[in-house]
C-alpha cells in the first residue's frame, strides 16, 4: 500500500472533521476519494501532506511510519490542493523554471513536464491568460516536477468545462499507465471518478462508507438503463418476459439493470421491432446521495 492510515481522527475544536479513517491505497492505481462538499476530504488530504497535525490514529506512506520519515516521505510526494499556486504574471515555462531553480532540479525536466501535459504550444504565454483547464495542467506538471512517486490532488476537475475535464481525466490515466504513478485524487462527483478510478473511497461527515475496487463499487451502485416509451407498462412485460431484470417502471418511464452497451441497443431494437415508439434510452447512475444511502442502509 502506498498510503496506510489507522485509526485517523481529527478534531475541529468540539467537531470532529475525520472519524476513525482507515485507508488503503494500492501503488499504481488511481485512487477516488468521494464524498460531498465538507465530508472531511480535504482535511484527510492536509493530514496526509503535513498540512494538518495528526491528533490521533497512523499514517503509513510508502510503508514508512510518517512521523518518523517525514522529510523522505513528502520529497516523494506532489500535490495539488484546490487551486494551483501559479504566478500570473510569469509565463507557464517560467512558473516551471522557478519551481525548478527552488527545488535544484535540472532545466531539461521543464520542457519534460511541458510536452507531458500538452502545454509546450502555450509554454511562453503568460500564465493568467490560461484557461482553467491550461491552469489546473500546469498546476499537475509543478506538482510531477520532482518526479513522486504519489500525486494527491484535491479536487482537480473543480469548475472546469467538459473539455478541461477531459484533458484531466486523460492526462491522469497516462501519468498512471505510462509513467508509473499512484494517484489520489479527491471528487464529489461520483461519474466523473468512475471514469478513471481503479479503487475507491467513500467519505460522509468524516466516516468512511465504502472502500475498495471500481468493481466492487459498480456491483453496489447498480447503474440502470432509462427508457421512455408510449407504453411502459406493456414494454415492462415484454423485456420481463424476454430476462431482462427491471427495476422502475411508472407512467413516464421504466428502468432495466444495465448489463452493457450491446444489452442496451438490443433493447432498443426488441422495443423497436415490438411495435413501440422509444422516445429517448440512455444509462443513468446513481448519484452519491442515493449510493450513500444504499450503503447505510446495507446490513454488515
Amino acid at each position: 500500500m502506498v498510503i496506510k492510515t489507522e485509526g485517523l481522527t481529527f478534531n475541529f475544536g468540539q467537531q470532529t472533521v475525520v472519524k476513525n479513517l482507515s485507508l488503503q491505497v494500492p501503488e499504481g492505481s488511481i485512487y477516488g476519494f468521494l464524498g460531498p462538499n465538507g465530508a472531511g476530504k480535504t482535511t484527510t488530504i492536509k493530514l496526509l501532506l503535513n498540512l494538518l497535525k495528526t491528533q490521533e490514529g497512523n499514517i503509513e506512506i510508502f510503508g514508512l511510519q510518517f512521523n518518523a520519515h517525514r522529510k523522505q516521505i513528502l520529497a516523494q510526494i506532489g500535490s495539488l490542493i484546490e487551486q494551483p499556486a501559479i504566478y500570473a504574471h510569469l509565463t507557464g515555462k517560467e512558473n516551471l523554471l522557478n519551481r525548478a531553480i527552488l527545488l535544484q532540479i535540472p532545466e531539461t525536466r521543464v520542457d519534460e513536464m511541458l510536452n507531458l501535459v500538452h502545454l509546450t504550444a502555450a509554454a511562453h504565454k503568460k500564465a493568467g491568460k490560461y484557461s482553467l483547464g491550461m491552469k489546473q495542467r500546469l498546476g499537475i506538471a509543478l506538482a510531477l516536477l520532482s518526479d513522486p512517486k504519489l500525486l494527491i490532488l484535491d479536487e482537480p476537475t473543480n469548475g472546469l468545462d467538459p473539455n478541461g475535464i477531459i484533458e484531466i481525466r486523460e492526462l491522469l490515466i497516462r501519468l498512471v499507465s505510462e509513467h508509473k504513478k499512484t494517484v489520489f485524487i479527491s471528487s464529489h462527483l461520483l461519474a466523473e471518478v468512475e471514469r478513471m478510478a481503479t479503487h475507491v473511497g467513500i467519505i460522509n461527515n468524516g466516516e468512511l462508507l465504502f472502500q475498495g475496487s471500481i468493481k466492487d463499487l459498480e456491483a453496489i451502485s447498480q447503474p440502470a438503463i432509462y427508457i421512455e416509451t408510449d407504453d411502459t407498462a406493456d414494454a415492462a412485460n415484454l423485456l420481463k418476459k424476454q430476462g431482462y431484470n427491471i427495476i422502475d417502471v411508472d407512467v413516464n418511464h421504466l428502468s432495466v439493470a444495465y448489463q452493457s452497451k450491446n444489452k442496451a441497443g438490443e433493447i432498443n431494437t426488441l422495443l423497436n421491432q415490438s411495435g413501440h415508439v422509444v422516445y429517448s434510452i440512455h444509462k443513468v447512475q446513481k448519484d452519491l446521495e442515493k449510493l450513500f444511502l444504499d450503503i447505510t442502509q446495507t446490513p454488515a
